[in-house]
């Protein structure tokens, strides 16, 4: 149990396990409640059939998470608090607005100015506790082996002070410090500091750089959250490319919190954060399970309630292992969709202004829904849709071989100098 490659594949085993054995009976409950779907006729094929499948499903996904996390995982660990308060408090929005969906007969549940404040709040309170928690540092210093360092007076993971330090006696070996830097590709040593954004120095420049740290770790957050709520549209879409997203996510954690690996891969070390790949594993173990019910034909629907606990998750881990900037490739998927009905709502607001009648970009949005849709509607499109519209499940496996290409591409950026 001091392994953490162990306690990751048990806890994945244990969701995986806790989902076969008790989803179906979370379901049978959801149905004896009449928590179903309601569905809005769109046209597309098939849609209709799904009318009163059991929703909020997610209820699956957060306890098949917690339960292996909670047996498994170092709870002392701050990485594990913050995804553990993540996941309570996403699925409580999102119950939240399913609950009024279903209960009080609002097709739209909360307001988006709601949903948006308390995403926010989540964002800026994970952000504080990246500022000031004494737990999460980055040590930015790691010697392999000083005595060869100081033999040899040269090392390429040490930079000349260092080796001087070594020389002379003076070099720590936890040099740990509060950073605000990050992962990017192609520029050296893969790390991007936010202080390089703020004009300020001394006292000012430091206050500024964390408030730009801060600001971004509220979007990342955000942006994850409700990119993964539009994904979530068809039978397995969500969950399978999720799945695959939080696969990348785990071995990255991994190598980072990982001393050797991390200087092998010229990756920042971030010390305790091999606790999260404890927390992905139950997280994909848990969707794996969660997909067999959720594929097409799908028995339960995760609704809001998990829907907004996944992209919680998923932007919170990627801030904790420093390497939310990664995301927008990572999850390419959520973003394609997030940009398709932010541009579809643009372009069809200023033609309309402009001509008189609103034309679209697609013939319908989120993104997945354009290569379902059945009508043409009426007006200009730029793209049209295919002929003939391709089904649900041949639409969810190709955006799943697109979501496997995005992760293979982001692991080798690391590699790349």
């Amino acid at each position: 149990m001091n392994y953490l490659s162990f306690r990751t594949m048990v806890a994945s085993v244990t969701a995986i396990l806790f989902t076969f054995i008790f989803g179906g009976k979370i379901i049978g409950r959801l149905r004896k409640k009449q928590i179903g779907e309601t569905i809005r006729d769109l046209g597309l094929e098939g849609q209709m059939q799904k009318k009163g499948t059991p929703t909020m499903g997610g209820i699956i996904i957060i306890l098949g998470t917690l339960i292996p996390v909670l047996l498994f995982a170092d709870l002392t660990n701050v990485y594990i608090q913050l995804l553990i308060l993540t996941t309570v408090w996403c699925g409580g929005i999102g119950l939240w607005d399913d609950s009024i969906k279903i209960f009080k007969k609002k097709k739209e549940g909360m307001s988006e100015r709601t949903k948006l404040i308390l995403q926010v709040i989540l964002g800026l309170i994970i952000g504080l506790f990246v500022c000031y928690s004494p737990n999460i540092v980055v040590r930015e210093k790691v010697p392999v082996n000083p005595q060869t360092i100081v033999a040899e007076g040269q090392d390429t993971n040490l930079t000349p002070n260092s080796v001087r330090q070594i020389q002379s006696g003076t070099y720590k070996e936890e040099d740990v410090v509060k950073s605000t830097k990050t992962t990017i590709p192609f520029v050296k040593n893969h790390e991007f500091d936010y202080k390089s954004l703020t004009p300020f120095k001394g006292a000012m420049g430091w206050y500024t750089k964390w408030m730009i740290y801060v600001i971004m770790i509220v979007l990342v957050i955000t942006a994850c959250s409700n990119g993964t709520n539009l994904t979530d549209g068809i039978d397995g879409l969500a969950a399978g490319t999720s799945a695959i997203v939080g696969i990348v996510i785990g071995i990255l954690a991994w190598l980072s919190g990982n001393i050797v690996n991390s200087n092998y891969l010229n990756i920042m070390y971030i010390p305790g954060t091999g606790e999260i790949a404890i927390f992905m594993g139950a997280f994909v173990g848990t969707l794996i399970g969660f997909l067999w019910y959720n594929s097409y034909p799908a028995q339960v629907f995760m609704g809001d309630t998990g829907s907004l606990t996944i992209g919680g998750i998923i932007g919170v881990s990627g801030v904790l292992i420093r390497k939310e900037l990664l995301l927008p490739l990572l999850c390419g998927i959520f973003l394609m969709e997030s940009l398709s009905v932010l541009m579809q709502r643009v372009y069809f607001k200023a033609t309309r202004k402009k001509y008189g009648e609103g034309r679209r970009i697609w013939s319908m949005t989120p993104l997945h829904h354009h290569f379902q849709d059945k009508v043409e509607p009426s007006g200009s499109i730029i793209f049209h849709k295919p002929v003939p519209p391709h089904h649900e499940a041949k639409i969810t496996v190709r955006f799943w071989i697109v979501g496997i290409i995005l992760a293979v591409s982001t692991l080798a950026l690391l590699k790349i100098r």
